[in-house]
């Protein structure tokens, strides 16, 4: 049997619940109090569902709430850096009492999809969330004025699911952490390394997977398909960009390109870390982190979600962070390269990044050769003539 990283917490724990329990539950989650859930708390809903945020069993009670707010643990002392919690107004959580049984119900199919059993019901400061987990309590930050849309009373409790969102109708790709784990084995495959995307792969994204190729057995191309924020391109259009590089400039069968359905929050350093532990869920040994991992605007520095990495216990990960500098084009080596391989000057140098490339296609300008490769830049073109109603 080829050896994997064991999931975060030692064990899987998905709450899909199937057979006699899923009826038992169902009907009393039709006489349950019932609770419409954000689109983040749904992304977050399936993520517990498939054991992706194993080994939660629900969202987060107050200790463990307060726990991972100020020290990134929960109360046990298990590394988790991002509170994952279900939230309600004042006046909405009045008629909830602990020990209750809950429906929730998902935004989008307008039904019920799990039950909660209410454990815990606890205010919290939506201020101080925001400054310690994102760094910054400026409404500007997308994480954090989705942060500041949340209620201010939080229910903590064990979930069972009892309907998963069909995300396999809309992309083919979407797997869970146990068949990512199966196709690793089937594969013989020991060391993978995760790609986390929320862009087009553009050439320094190919030139870090290159680079993961060389040190690890496989790569998992792992593009984020929950709601981004307002600006960056929608998930069917990146799939697209994907496929159209997978056999054509990486080898299709070292290369396992699957989906999962979380909301990008934008934080950085920390989420840097909930994507490892993701990873390692769904049996990756090494997760990719380049500059501005999960970051926005001027929020983070361009290396602050490696250096976390560093101020964690050697017990606290199996997977291991693969840490890349600037990649770009260099025009006298005449190929990728990074600060630590490139010995010449700024203006040999043509930085590459998913901002940079999203301007340049809305102002109707041509992406250089070496910044993407055609295929992609042909898709996106389409994308944005769609969206400008014009030719670049």
């Amino acid at each position: 049997m080829t050896y994997q990283v064991p999931p975060h917490g030692g064990y899987l724990n998905p709450l899909v619940v199937e057979g006699q329990e899923r009826e038992r539950l169902c009907a009393t989650a039709q006489q349950s109090p019932a609770i419409t859930l954000t689109s983040r708390e749904a992304s977050d809903l399936a993520m517990l569902a498939t054991g992706a945020f194993s080994p939660l069993d629900g969202f987060l009670g107050k200790d463990d709430y307060k726990s991972v707010v100020h020290d990134m643990r929960l109360a046990s002392g298990l590394l988790w850096p991002i509170p994952i919690t279900v939230s309600l107004t004042q006046s909405e959580a009045s008629r909830i009492r602990i020990g209750q049984d809950v429906a929730l119900i998902d935004p989008e199919q307008e039904r019920i999809v799990a039950s909660m059993e209410v454990s815990a019901k606890f205010s919290r400061d939506k201020q101080e969330e925001a400054r310690l987990v994102y760094g910054t309590d400026d409404d500007h930050h997308p994480g954090v004025a989705s942060l500041y849309r949340q209620g201010d009373v939080c229910l903590g409790g064990a979930v069972r699911v009892l309907e998963e969102r069909r995300y396999s109708e809309t992309f083919p790709e979407y797997a869970r952490p146990e068949d990512t784990r199966r196709i690793f084995e089937e594969k013989g495959w020991t060391t993978i390394a995760a790609l986390q995307t929320r862009n087009p792969m553009h050439r320094s994204h190919e030139y870090l997977a290159k680079i993961a190729l060389e040190v690890c057995d496989g790569l998992l191309i792992h593009p984020i398909v929950g709601k981004l924020k307002e600006g960056d391109i929608p998930a069917d259009v990146r799939m697209d960009c994907y496929r159209a590089l997978l056999g054509k400039y990486l080898p299709a069968d070292r290369v396992v390109l699957k989906v999962y359905p979380m909301e990008m929050r934008y934080a950085g350093p920390r989420e840097a870390l909930l994507h490892a532990i993701i990873r390692q869920n769904f049996g990756c040994s090494h997760l990719i982190v380049g500059r501005d991992h999960a970051g926005v605007g001027n929020y983070y520095g361009p290396f602050d979600a490696q250096s976390i990495f560093d101020r964690l216990n050697p017990d606290d990960l199996y997977i291991r962070p693969l840490k890349f500098d600037w990649t770009f084009w260099c025009s006298k080596c005449e190929s990728m390269a990074s600060m630590k391989t490139c010995p010449h000057e700024k203006e040999d140098r043509l930085l590459i990044s998913g901002t940079k490339l999203r301007s340049m296609l809305m102002n109707r300008e041509a992406p250089p050769a070496q910044f993407s490769r055609p295929e992609v830049v042909d898709i996106l073109v389409q994308y944005y003539e769609g969206i400008r109603g014009g030719a670049l």
